[in-house]
């Protein structure tokens, strides 16, 4: 039986990649935050039951997964109030409803949950200890999911970017463009992630846990493998611009201050990804190479 994949948030860059990965006899239903407001009960609770019961009509195995966030890392130190609402009492309602309807629901969460301190990639088992208050509301929001419906689990990713929306590699291709030099931090580790290579991960996961093989661990790390700086990512996305890379000066953190603190060290281990039985995630650099590959006029156009 197929699967019917509801996506709040689905108009970000990872629903964009949710819906060109749909399954051919299946669906994926990306709902924007006017169409489904994750903060709003009575839109959660209409809407996780109306799709449900449209799936199941239609023969297939409904499942959520959660891309609705407050992802402004800056901003929400500013507006915790707000953070939390959108990442944190919005997967609680969800998980309520996707649990009245016995709908398994996957939350995809964030590497600022670590306190960025570790000098080995982060297990999900390790202890948490978020330094921002954009961190602070998405590990909440994981914890209102895994204790309010048995059928959740939570997938941690990182440094996120794909052909839809705004992001680092779009960011550095326009910059490119711009000056002549860049500098960019090379005192924070982590691993760069493709949102197609997420949503192919996700879709597979949506399969497991609807066809009664569901991963023993409720807490996921998927992200592209290897590691990397960001004046690291930098230098390769110059390279996939035809660019000189040696135009990429390493700086410190210092040199740049934001109102939220950045994790330091925040590779994720794709250990628990593998052990239930997942493919796991390309190689960082490789996947980007295969980004341009695919959306690489969309890439290039941000350095025009």
């Amino acid at each position: 039986m197929p699967i019917a994949v509801l996506v709040p948030g689905g108009h970000g860059q990872l629903g964009h990649d949710l819906v060109a990965l749909a399954p051919g006899d299946g669906l994926v239903d990306a709902r924007s935050s006017a169409e489904l407001d994750v903060t709003d009960r009575t839109s959660v609770d209409e809407g996780v039951a109306a799709f449900a019961a449209a799936a199941r009509d239609a023969g297939l195995r409904p499942v959520v997964v959660n891309a609705a966030a407050h992802t402004a890392v800056d901003v929400a130190e500013t507006e915790e109030r707000r953070a939390f609402q959108i990442n944190a009492e919005g997967p609680a309602l969800l998980a309520a409803a996707c649990a009245r309807e016995d709908v398994p629901l996957i939350h995809v969460s964030t590497d600022y949950v670590f306190p960025g301190d570790a000098t080995r990639p982060y297990e999900p088992s390790d202890e948490t200890g978020p330094r921002s208050a954009y961190g602070r509301s998405k590990l909440a929001g994981e914890r209102s999911v895994l204790a309010g419906w048995e059928r959740a689990w939570v997938v941690r990713t990182a440094w996120l970017y794909g052909a839809a929306g705004q992001n680092f590699v779009k960011t550095v291709a326009r910059l490119e463009n711009e000056r002549p030099r860049l500098s960019v931090v090379d005192d924070q580790r982590g691993a760069p992630t493709w949102s197609r290579d997420l949503a192919s991960g996700l879709l597979e996961l949506a399969d497991l846990v609807t066809s009664g093989r569901e991963p023993l661990h409720r807490v996921l790390h998927a992200t592209g493998s290897g590691e990397t700086t960001w004046h690291g990512f930098a230098r390769a996305v110059f390279e996939e611009l035809g660019a000189d890379p040696a135009r990429v000066d390493p700086c410190s953190s210092d040199a740049f201050p934001r109102p939220a603190p950045r994790p330091a060290y925040s590779v994720l281990s794709g250990k628990s990804w593998e052990e239930a039985g997942l493919t796991p995630l390309r190689p960082w650099r490789e996947a980007l190479s295969a980004s341009f590959a695919a959306h690489g006029e969309v890439f290039r156009v941000s350095s025009r």
